[in-house]
């Protein structure tokens, strides 16, 4: 049967009704009650899902503007690009509810499109006559009369009798205020709108709330996967597997079991340590129920290697991730189908799009992805209403800088006190003085170390400290390959990588590099050889930098590496014998450094880990005992340097305060800038590949153009530019787009060498330079 309110639109395309979108909106709201069981815990001041389902009602009334139906229908209007939110206010002084609750629903759907400081100044101000001008202050000629436009193209009876009929929402009479004073009204409570306010939380998980239900139900999403304990039955199979086999799990994944609550594993590297972790989530899971699964990683290729393994493990569409070079991974991953590039576009947008909902219960993710809410970005609020409830894992946590390991306690910190996180924390290695930082931020937690009887077990490694530059003992390495070893190098610098690995790769069947200056295509190229030779032991040796101390799931038989921190060097040589088949498989360290390491690695630092190698020469023959590892870290690293704790005071006390002080509704521009000076890069295209990049973006393939693009750090490009031999160039292309106009694409051309096999190449001028105007440099 129809109904007179059945006409209202909501969308155009495609054309749905308004009572549609609101049922969308409401199957979000049922969903996340189930994957959010949290948020009914929190000290809020109003029942919570309750008054959620009222604003996600009323959210949009707005939206039946006579006009504003003209627009979706595509009729003549006299729509003025007005915000149909803002028709939306008035309904609310018309529910039964306290006005504490009216005033915070009118708050959210208020902002629920646009920030208030946006909503203020181009929607309210261009707009609308303010209660001021009665008074002949002055203001801009042409302003419409807000009451009167709402009382004559606002269809209230239809929206009212839409409310009550279909959702039980009884609107009473209301009075029309003009929307300056719900604006006015909160300006005024900013100055008091933050952590310790209760009302803080009752305003911002109320926005977080409906915006979730907004935008999924606007994509018509229909479920909202959770997890069951199906996402675990991987581990009984692999316990049963070793049970067969007459072993079990280790002892410290056995005892994650029984931890409820915070925990802090420590253990050798290649000691199943992803393993307790999910077996940790599983009991946290029944102990306290659903909640969204951050697991945090420092680096891209780490997050990359552990989607595909939880993916496999716990069931795909379960799993997702999240990092800055996303979009080149899915890029590369749908090479795999035969889909034309218009297909490839769609999966691609699909697939992110999925990431950053609340689709997927699992994330894999850098731990930017979660700070960013703290400074303030913007959809902050959704961020953070993603977290109640949530369980973070750290894995890897040894490898931040002192700025983003105060980012990180702050993050702890601030999820654990107010949005009940529940955190594990997983290291091999870890100086004491920071780990007491971790204790700081997550308070209560249980601690479990891996047994002595396990680390007697992973003896892998023999130190030898060899004399002189690695560059200048490659004989030592040749020999090695020629007896047939499986060859790990790792150098400080991408320079050295490139001599080693021209130098040597011709020694070797087959050779890889990798580093941090390839292109997306060829670094993708490099890892997917790397992966297929490890399947079938093709490999004999990997060149690489810092790069290969992370997630990189390889076994060699012996490494040569240039100098550096006892904590960068212990994970180098999890890639050695990783799999405890080789004995005591040699691990060789250069002492001597070069010139340039002492601006990547502190020389004092790097002087203590040649003095702690030394000593286990002399004490111990040169075998690492794991089980003895922490003392000579806390050797080398007995505290903070007192430049770096500076540096980490600094950012942990600016950080800590302006997380309290964020402002729901409220874009932080200062938070904004901060955040993003933390990465320091800037992508060229190498001249040699611009042919390439113009015919990607001649095919509107802007993923696969910038992919063809290297990332330099600033102070490099700045170097580059100062240079007198023509490096970089500023350039436009040009594309017309099907409406007919034009799209204007700028990128920087770099004349230095670039080899799909080497990657950049910065001391070396590739021969030919098309066609440069002295006037286009910078």
């Amino acid at each position: 049967m129809t109904k007179p309110y059945d006409e209202i639109l909501a969308k155009s395309e495609p054309r749905l009704t308004l009572q549609e979108h609101v049922d969308d909106c409401l199957l979000i709201w049922e969903r996340l009650q189930t994957i959010f069981p949290q948020v009914s815990k929190l000290q809020l001041s109003y029942d919570f899902w309750r008054v959620l389902r009222l604003a996600i009602v009323c959210h949009d009334l707005g939206k039946g503007h006579v006009d504003f139906q003209k627009v979706l229908r595509g009729e003549p209007n006299q729509w003025r690009k007005q915000r149909h939110e803002l028709f939306s206010l008035p309904f609310i002084n018309g529910l039964e509810e306290d006005k504490p609750v009216r005033d915070l629903i009118r708050l959210v759907i208020a902002g629920h499109h646009k920030d208030y400081e946006q909503l203020w100044l181009r929607y309210i101000c261009d707009f609308y006559q303010s209660d001021d001008d009665a008074f002949g202050l002055p203001g801009a000629t042409g302003r419409l009369d807000y009451e009167g436009e709402f009382r004559r193209n606002v269809r209230e009876k239809l929206l009212i009798q839409l409310a009550a009929d279909e959702y039980g929402v009884k609107l009473g009479k209301f009075s029309v205020q003009h929307p300056e004073q719900v604006i006015l009204s909160y300006q005024g409570q900013i100055s008091k709108m933050n952590t310790s306010n209760p009302a803080y939380f009752d305003l911002l998980l109320l926005f977080g709330g409906l915006k979730h239900c907004d935008h999924l139900g606007s994509a018509r999403v229909q479920e909202l996967l959770h997890i069951s304990d199906e996402q675990f039955q991987f581990l009984d199979h692999k316990r049963t597997s070793l049970q067969d086999k007459g072993a079990d799990f280790y002892d410290h994944q056995l005892a994650c079991r029984d931890v409820v609550g915070n925990l802090i594993l420590t253990s050798p590297t290649g000691s199943g340590k992803t393993e307790s972790a999910v077996i940790w989530l599983r009991q946290q899971m029944k102990h306290f129920g659903q909640g969204r699964v951050f697991y945090i990683l420092p680096f891209t290729a780490s997050i990359n290697a552990m989607y595909e393994r939880l993916g496999k493990e716990m069931g795909e569409p379960y799993v997702g991730m999240l990092h800055g070079k996303l979009s080149d991974y899915l890029y590369d991953y749908f090479d795999d189908f035969q889909y034309s590039l218009s297909q490839k576009k769609e999966k691609i947008d699909e697939l992110k799009d999925k990431f950053k909902t609340l689709v997927t219960p699992v994330k894999v993710v850098t731990p930017f992805q979660l700070l960013k809410h703290l400074f303030g970005l913007k959809g902050f609020e959704q961020g953070l209403f993603e977290m109640v409830g949530s369980y973070f894992i750290f894995d890897e946590i040894h490898a931040y800088s002192p700025d983003v390991f105060a980012q990180i306690k702050v993050l702890l910190q601030y999820a654990v006190k107010h949005l009940h996180v529940k955190v594990m924390v997983m290291t091999a290695t870890m100086p004491t003085f920071l780990k007491k930082e971790l204790e700081e931020a997550i308070g209560e937690f249980t601690e479990i170390k891996a047994s002595d009887s396990l680390y007697s077990q992973f003896v892998r490694h023999r130190i030898q400290l060899q004399d002189g530059l690695l560059t200048e003992n490659l004989g030592l390495i040749r020999q090695a390959l020629n007896t047939g070893k499986k060859v790990l190098v790792v150098c400080n610098t991408v320079k050295n990588a490139q001599l080693v690995f021209n130098e040597l790769s011709e020694d070797a069947d087959n050779a890889v590099l990798l580093h941090s200056a390839f292109n997306g295509v060829d670094r993708t190229q490099h890892e997917l050889a790397l992966k297929r030779g490890e399947e079938d032991g093709s490999i004999k040796l990997l060149v690489g930098t810092q790069a290969i101390e992370v997630s990189l799931d390889i076994d060699y038989d012996l490494i040569f590496t240039e100098p550096a921190p006892i904590d960068a060097l212990i994970q180098r040589f999890g890639r050695v014998n990783r799999k405890r088949e080789k004995g005591q498989s040699p691990v060789v360290v250069f002492r001597e450094s070069n010139p340039t390491d002492r601006y990547i690695y502190p020389s004092k630092i790097v002087a203590l880990t040649v003095n702690s190698f030394e000593k286990i020469i002399a004490e111990n023959e040169g075998i690492i005992e794991e089980g003895k590892l922490q003392q000579y870290i806390d050797f080398v690293y007995p505290d903070w340097q007192t430049k770096q704790k500076e540096q980490f005071d600094l950012i942990y006390n600016r950080l800590s305060i302006s997380a309290e002080l964020l402002v729901p509704m409220y874009r932080s521009k200062l938070g904004e800038d901060d955040f993003y000076k933390q990465f320091d890069g800037i992508k060229v295209l190498p001249v040699i590949i611009e042919e390439a990049y113009i015919q990607r973006l001649s095919q509107f393939d802007f993923i696969g153009a910038e992919s063809l693009k290297v990332q330099i750090r600033k102070n490099k490009f700045a170097q580059l530019l100062r240079e007198n031999d023509q490096n970089l160039q500023a350039k436009v292309f040009s594309i017309e787009k099907k409406d007919g106009s034009l799209l204007e694409i700028k990128y920087f051309i770099l004349t230095k060498k670039y080899d799909s096999q080497l990657g950049l190449i910065y001391d070396q001028q590739e021969e030919w330079i098309d066609n440069f105007n002295s006037s286009d440099f910078l």
